[in-house]
């Protein structure tokens, strides 16, 4: 019989937004957390360059999902976060942007709950709206857009798999917001435009967000997939479609 003097103690997760990609980004929440955490489960889009010195007493399992690359399974995922939690570890579920956007923070937290592992999140500043203002476009903007719908472009229009009502998007009037959608979006353009949104609508990607490397190019709906690829936009990357695109004047233009 087991006592309680004997009993291995249950450690915890913390589910971490790790921002858009600049570790300067990160929350101070996010930061505290990394500086406790015994073991950090990490994606490549988070603040992984500042572990060294947020977190250097903690171990790094990374788990990066590369678009037809390196891949480790959500299922995998899940049970490094339970099994280093119940070997008494304070462990770091550190993401790019929050958790709980596309991040499948929600079935982390499921999978913890279930297994019995206390569990708690600390959301992050998403890429989603702070990859786009640093690249100077609000996603709303008074007189041109009153909402923002952020949707995921891992699948296609015509994709049997995917659930975007991308009819109703096009007649929306709201700022349109792509992740995952590089490889996607000359058919997601093609799909909203044969709905009824301009092809002259202002759009832009941006690609390695919040991090040295980013880029942007800019076009209308019905030219940016061409664009972006001659450009050689490549994951990650982010779409933006809507008249907030252009509203912001350039500074250098002043």
């Amino acid at each position: 019989m087991t006592d309680a003097t004997t009993a291995p103690a249950t450690g915890r997760v913390l589910l971490v937004g790790g921002g858009p990609g600049d570790p300067a980004l990160l929350t101070v929440a996010g930061r505290d957390a990394l500086a406790a955490a015994d073991v950090v489960v990490t994606d490549r889009l988070g603040p992984v360059s500042a572990l060294d010195e947020i977190a250097p007493q903690a171990e790094i399992v990374h788990v990066g999902k590369i678009p037809r690359g390196d891949f480790t399974p959500q299922e995998r995922i899940n049970e490094l976060l339970v099994e280093h939690a119940r070997a008494g570890r304070t462990v770091v579920r550190l993401k790019g942007g929050d958790g709980y956007l596309f991040g499948r923070g929600g079935e982390e937290w499921n999978h913890c709950v279930a297994a019995g592992v206390p569990v708690e999140a600390v959301p992050g500043v998403s890429s989603a709206f702070s990859v786009p203002a640093l690249a100077g476009i609000p996603v709303t903007h008074r007189g041109l857009s009153q909402g923002v719908a952020v949707v995921s472009g891992h699948v296609g229009p015509d994709d049997p798999r995917s659930e975007v009502d991308w009819a109703a998007l096009a007649t929306s009037r709201l700022t349109i917001v792509v992740l995952m959608g590089v490889a996607t979006l000359s058919s997601i353009a093609e799909a909203l435009v044969a709905a009824g949104l301009s092809p002259e609508t202002p759009a832009a990607c941006i690609a390695d967000g919040a991090t040295p490397l980013q880029r942007s190019v800019r076009a209308p709906l019905s030219q940016i997939a061409a664009v972006a690829d001659a450009e050689g936009i490549a994951p990650p990357a982010i779409t933006v479609i809507g008249d907030v695109v252009d509203s912001l004047q350039d500074p250098a233009s002043s």
